[in-house]
C-alpha cells in the first residue's frame, strides 16, 4: 500500500471511530456553542464598562474559536493516544508499514475537518447572536490555514501529553491543566492591559497568542488605528510564526508516538 493509501486508511478508521462516539460528537460542537451562549449572549460585552468583556463583541471572536481549536485536539488526540496504549494497538501498528508521523497526520486531518466545521458554526453564531462586526473580504479565507495550523499544533501537543500521561484520566487532567491557562493568558478573552506589565511579554510564549492575534487582525475592524500596518500583513506574520510552531509540535508529537512499546 502506498503512503497516501496508508494515511487515507487510517484517516477513515479515525473518522469512523469519532462518529461512533456520539457523546464525543455532541460535546465537540455543544461545548463551544455553550461558551458563545454564556459569554456572548448572557454576559455580553460592555465596551464602556471596563474590566472583562470591555471590548466590542467582534474582539472576542478569536477567543471563541480558540476554545475549539485548543481543547478539542488536546483531548481527542490525547484520549485516542491513551486508548491505543491501553489496547496495545501501537504494538499492532508497529507490525504494519504505517509510520508514526503518518498515524498522527491521519488523526490530525480528522481533527482539522471536525474542528473546521465547529469553527464555521461558531463564526456564524457569534455574528448572528452577539452582533459582532466582522471585517468582510477575501482576507477571511486566511482563517482556513489559521484553523488548520492551530489544530495541527495542538494535535502534536496532545500526542505529547498522551505519551506522558499513563491513562485517559491522566490525559484529561493534563489537557485541562495546559488548556485553561493558555485560553485566558493568550490575548483571547483577557486583553493585555488587564495583565500586570511584567507579565504581558510572557503571552508571546503562548502559541495560542499567535492564533488569536492573527484571527483578530483578519476579523476585527477596530484592531488597528490610523497609520498602522495593513491588518492582513500583520496576520500573515502571525500565520508564519504559527506555521513554524505547528511544524515543531507536530514533529514532537510524531516522535512521541510509540514505535511498538
Amino acid at each position: 500500500m502506498s503512503r497516501v493509501g496508508r494515511i487515507v486508511s487510517e484517516f477513515r478508521a479515525g473518522a469512523r471511530a469519532f462518529l461512533r462516539r456520539r457523546t464525543a460528537v455532541f460535546f465537540t460542537f455543544f461545548f463551544p456553542v455553550l461558551i458563545v451562549l454564556i459569554f456572548g449572549v448572557l454576559v455580553q460585552s460592555q465596551p464602556t464598562g471596563g474590566g472583562l468583556f470591555a471590548e466590542p463583541p467582534g474582539y472576542y471572536l478569536p477567543g471563541y474559536l480558540a476554545v475549539v481549536v485548543l481543547f478539542t485536539p488536546l483531548s481527542r488526540v490525547g484520549s485516542e493516544f491513551a486508548r491505543h496504549r491501553e489496547g496495545s494497538r501501537f504494538e499492532k501498528l508497529a507490525t504494519t508499514p504505517l509510520a508514526r508521523w503518518e498515524w498522527l497526520f491521519a488523526h490530525t486531518l480528522v481533527n482539522v475537518l471536525v474542528i473546521g466545521a465547529a469553527s464555521l458554526l461558531i463564526f456564524g453564531l457569534v455574528v448572528a447572536l452577539t452582533g459582532a462586526s466582522i471585517a468582510v473580504g477575501p482576507h477571511l479565507l486566511l482563517l482556513v490555514p489559521f484553523v488548520a495550523l492551530g489544530v495541527t499544533l495542538f494535535c502534536g501537543l496532545g500526542a505529547v501529553l498522551g505519551r506522558v500521561a499513563d491513562s485517559q484520566d491522566g490525559v484529561i487532567a493534563a489537557s485541562n491543566s495546559v488548556a485553561l491557562p493558555l485560553l485566558f493568558l493568550s490575548e483571547t478573552f483577557v486583553t493585555p492591559d488587564l495583565l500586570p506589565a511584567w507579565f504581558r511579554p510572557v503571552t508571546d510564549f503562548s502559541p495560542l497568542t499567535y492564533f488569536a492575534r492573527g484571527v483578530r487582525y483578519l476579523t476585527y475592524e477596530g484592531v488597528s488605528g490610523a497609520g498602522a500596518p495593513d491588518p492582513t500583513t500583520l496576520a500573515l506574520s502571525d500565520l508564519g510564526v504559527l506555521a513554524v510552531l505547528a511544524a515543531v509540535f507536530f514533529v514532537a508529537g510524531a516522535y512521541a508516538v510509540p514505535s511498538g512499546d
